[in-house]
């Protein structure tokens, strides 16, 4: 037993260095000077805030519209099950780039969906439209697995008991269901969030400009580079550190008051 124990957290204590060690070091080894000087650079910040927001609408529209999916896969069986769990996997599985590819070969000007949409006045080809778009497509699986367990969590008798004392399906959902497994997805939510900020493959196909952070820093890279990227960097990796563990602790603190 004592040897099982080393040996696993060993293995832990390992596997948490490797992701620590290279953000830890980029972070202290950054000039506050330069990181003050790079903060107070309107590119980066318009590129930062634009990159949260686009994120956060993305995860809106993921709340909308992949909750509904989660609960279907967790309660109903159907033929094709399976191969609706796979497709909601797949933006994981692919390259990013190529999701992009996908994406403008639908929703740009001269193709399918985006040609009409390009009628009623909506453009996702250059536009925050096509990056909240974008991180959407490549984000979603994360909330939609993570509800889903969370859904399947929840003892369908339950639901079951709040039917027969005259709820409605949706009164059984909003009241019964979903306080249960909240959690399950307001993790998923983080996660989506999380997943939208940190993409560029298929924002930088889809829509290299306006800039969100990621392809800021991969422009300046390329530009002028590991100098120049490495504050903004930086600045990103704290930005969401501060924002996502805040949000855990919350989560956790709401968990610990029920």
């Amino acid at each position: 037993m004592k040897s099982f124990r080393i040996l696993f957290t060993v293995a832990a204590i390992l596997l948490l260095l490797l992701l620590t060690v290279p953000l830890a070091h980029m972070i202290v080894s950054a000039d506050p000077a330069i990181l003050a000087s790079t903060l107070a650079d309107r590119e980066v910040t318009r590129s930062i805030l634009l990159t949260l927001r686009c994120a956060l609408r993305a995860t809106l529209a993921g709340l909308f519209l992949g909750v509904p999916l989660a609960y279907l896969l967790a309660r109903w069986e159907f033929r094709g099950k399976s191969i609706v769990q796979g497709l909601v996997d797949l933006p994981v599985m692919i390259p990013h780039t190529a999701m992009g590819v996908a994406l403008l070969m639908i929703y740009g000007r001269k193709f399918m969906l985006g040609g009409l949409f390009d009628r009623l006045g909506i453009s996702f080809v250059g536009t925050e439209a096509g990056i909240s778009l974008a991180m959407a497509y490549v984000s979603m699986p994360f909330l939609v697995n993570a509800a889903r367990e969370g859904f399947a969590g929840v003892d369908p008798r339950l639901e079951k008991v709040a039917r027969t004392l005259g709820a409605s399906p949706w009164q059984a959902f909003f009241l019964v269901t979903l306080p249960l497994c909240w959690r399950a997805v307001l993790s998923g939510a983080i996660m989506m969030w999380a997943r939208g900020i940190s993409e560029f493959g298929a924002v930088v196909v889809l829509a290299y400009h306006p800039m969100v952070a990621p392809i800021l820093i991969w422009e300046r890279f390329q530009s002028y580079g590991l100098r120049y990227a490495r504050p903004v960097a930086v600045l990103l990796i704290i930005i969401c550190l501060v924002f996502f563990a805040g949000l855990r602790w919350l989560a956790a603190r709401s968990g610990r008051e029920e």
